[in-house]
């Protein structure tokens, strides 16, 4: 099969739809090229939270909080600390982003249909110091739908170019090959895949059958990155962070393979930052998985006790919220590939949150009665609820003896001392007796009830956690979980991608976490989280304007 297109976007996730549907609002006749079905159109997006990235927007000034370019710019740069000479045009997308999501983001969404839920999050919060990394203010703004309502305007305008002729999807081609002329890109070729009924998310058939070669003028990469390719994490894991862990799980579906950038490097295509990655340590297995090793990443709050796997406390600010890589960084030097949260009711029920829509069926579903009771039940919202009943990695109990003896029964290595915890937890208890603490992560509690948001819906009212009144006690398990790729192919300021030599390889862009989220890696080292989604909206828009513009 083989057909001739203006554009030839590879990938139907947000990245390729933002691409996609910026083209063809130019007029331009685009391919969407997909490995997967048609049912899991949207790609990692719809499993997400919905979180974006802006900056002193109308949400955050109604909760109290002042914002402005030049913090949010301070707070990016501190945290991406780039230091490396291929670092030029990811710096210069990451000036660019934050111009974007101080400007005009907020308002081209919103004129889409977009809407964000009213109390803005604080993700990490950093605790290193003015210069170093962090959001220095709240910027979390959950998207209403969250997943898929930052997809829906982008699927729709999709649908709407399709009926109109100027959009076509391939689903189930498989991409093996960049097509090559006079040194530039000038189309693609590989295999068509048997079709596949499969739930969106589950692991699709490789079957093989046929082959199919298309031709266009402009080519763009919106594959996503690696993270279900524990091969690959493993090969680039950087020695920065340690040795690269025996026990992963997965925080996205198996299609998020990294098969195209590969594919890209052979056609001649630079990839840079390889090492530059985004796992979390607050993973707990699925009770009721979707994809392979499906993890759900607890979106804490505040107020629990971490300890690692020996039962020693985490120093600041390697608290909960603070500091995803510093504290992955930290764990990796314990020589075990998990660590505990210790907790209670009233802290689960006001702080625990879960990743991904299907775990936040009030806000997927846009449904303000169920809002209403999460912030005001006795009991966590029911996908937190059900984790606790019956996911493995939860241990409930009355007494800290019984906990900690649960606790080594699940690790079955005993490292727990249970007088050991109960002296930690006493005399962190004894902190609350007054306003002043010598303990840091307390301090940090009395601060996140300053603002207004986490102190409504977020943070836990200070209490001793033996207080029997306040249980069950509670331990959760934690492992380390991939997620994105922050490196990858580099490109410039209008999504061309780049030859080693730094001139753009003709024909041929990239957008999403396949560029890094834009430039080859727009967060640096570490991310301020809400600039993923971001990331693949801002680069796909940029490429696909960039491509139509091109074209004669």
């Amino acid at each position: 099969m083989s057909a001739s297109f203006d554009i030839i976007v590879i990938g139907a996730g947000l990245a390729g739809l933002v691409a996609a549907t910026e083209a063809t609002a130019a007029g331009k006749r685009v391919l969407v090229i997909d490995q997967e079905p048609e049912q899991s159109l949207g790609g990692q997006a719809h499993w997400s939270f919905g979180g974006l990235f802006f900056v002193d927007s109308p949400e955050q000034r109604r909760m109290g909080v002042r914002d402005s370019h030049a913090l949010a710019l301070a707070d990016w740069m501190g945290t991406a600390a780039f230091d490396r000479p291929e670092d030029h045009w990811p710096r210069r997308w990451a000036e660019a982003y934050v111009d974007f999501a101080a400007g005009e983001k907020r308002r081209w969404l919103y004129d889409m249909g977009m809407r964000w839920f009213p109390v803005v999050g604080w993700a990490e919060r950093g605790g290193h110091g003015s210069v170093g990394h962090g959001n220095s203010v709240p910027r979390f703004h959950v998207t209403w739908g969250t997943g898929p309502g930052v997809l829906e305007p982008f699927v729709r305008r999709a649908r709407e170019a399709q009926s109109r002729g100027l959009l076509h999807f391939a689903f189930r081609h498989r991409v093996d090959a960049l097509d090559l002329e006079n040194g530039g890109v000038v189309g693609v070729h590989g295999s068509v895949l048997a079709d596949d009924a499969v739930e969106r998310g589950k692991p699709s058939s490789r079957e093989v059958d046929g082959r199919f070669q298309f031709r266009a003028q402009a080519t763009i990469v919106a594959s996503g990155g690696i993270g279900a390719n524990h091969e690959l994490v493993r090969k680039y894991w950087p020695a920065r962070l340690g040795k690269a862990p025996t026990h992963m799980l997965c925080g996205v579906p198996a299609h998020v393979d990294g098969r195209m950038l590969d594919i890209a490097e052979s056609a001649g295509a630079q990839l840079i930052n390889r090492d530059r990655m985004w796992h979390y340590v607050e993973g707990i297995e699925n009770w009721n998985p979707i994809w392979p090793m499906h993890a759900i990443r607890i979106l804490p709050g505040p107020s629990s006790l971490w300890l690692d796997a020996t039962g020693k406390r985490l120093p600041g600010p390697y608290w909960p919220g603070f500091d995803t890589l510093g504290t992955l960084d930290y764990l990796r030097r314990s020589g075990h590939d998990y660590s505990w949260f210790i907790l209670d009711q009233q802290i689960i029920r006001k702080e625990f949150a879960l990743s991904g829509s299907e775990q936040n069926p009030d806000l997927t579903g846009k449904s303000w009665l169920q809002v209403a009771r999460r912030a005001i039940g006795k009991r966590a919202p029911a996908p937190v609820e059900a984790f606790k009943e019956r996911g493995r990695d939860f241990i409930v109990r009355d007494t800290i003896d019984e906990l900690v003896a649960g606790m080594n029964q699940l690790s079955g290595d005993a490292l727990l001392d249970a007088a050991q915890i109960r002296r930690e937890i006493q005399a962190r208890d004894l902190q609350w007796d007054n306003p002043y603490t010598k303990d840091g992560q307390i301090m940090a509690i009395h601060n996140a009830r300053r603002y207004r948001g986490d102190r409504l819906v977020r943070v836990a009212k200070p209490h001793r956690m033996l207080d029997p009144a306040q249980g069950p006690l509670i331990a959760v398990r934690l492992n380390i979980l991939t997620r994105k790729t922050l490196g990858g192919l580099h490109t410039d300021l209008h999504g061309r991608v780049l030859a080693p030599d730094g001139e753009p390889l003709p024909g041929l862009y990239a957008a999403g976490e396949a560029a890094g989220f834009g430039g080859g890696g727009l967060h640096g080292y570490r991310a301020l989280e809400g600039s993923f989604l971001g990331g693949c909206l801002f680069s796909g828009r940029t490429a696909g304007r960039a491509a139509a513009s091109s074209l004669t």
